[in-house]
């Protein structure tokens, strides 16, 4: 167990005086989220909810939404996000990146996910 696996943030539950989605309930920011269509256009305020100190299911959910994944990439080393993140990488350039994920993660979870998503990508370049 590594110094950051000892120290967890605490998650805030909502609303927060922050404006925007931050300052829905639980409830009403996961209905918001789940509501987004494809190609949404909000990858802002979902990003805004993946850095913010909500409960990792919602800041999870959030991440799931965000259309433009390597927007995500700066929050790989989240276990929670991280994993999401492996999954929407599809692209043989993303090898690498998965690869290097995959080796230096803390994270069993977002390690395991990595793995997960190259098999998948080797499989389908069979």
């Amino acid at each position: 167990m590594s110094a950051e696996d000892d120290v967890r943030t605490r998650w805030v539950e909502g609303p927060q005086k922050d404006g925007g989605w931050l300052s829905l309930t639980d409830d009403e920011l996961l209905y918001q989220i789940e509501a987004l269509s494809a190609g949404h256009g909000e990858d802002h305020r979902l990003m805004e909810v993946v850095r913010s100190t909500r409960h990792f299911f919602i800041r999870q959910e959030a991440a799931k939404k965000v259309g433009q994944a390597d927007l995500l990439k700066a929050w790989s080393g989240d276990r929670h996000i991280g994993q999401v993140l492996v999954r929407v990488m599809k692209r043989a350039e993303d090898i690498a990146y998965l690869e290097r994920l995959r080796d230096e993660t803390s994270h069993l979870e977002v390690r395991k996910a990595a793995e997960a998503q190259l098999d998948i990508i080797r499989a389908s370049r069979d």
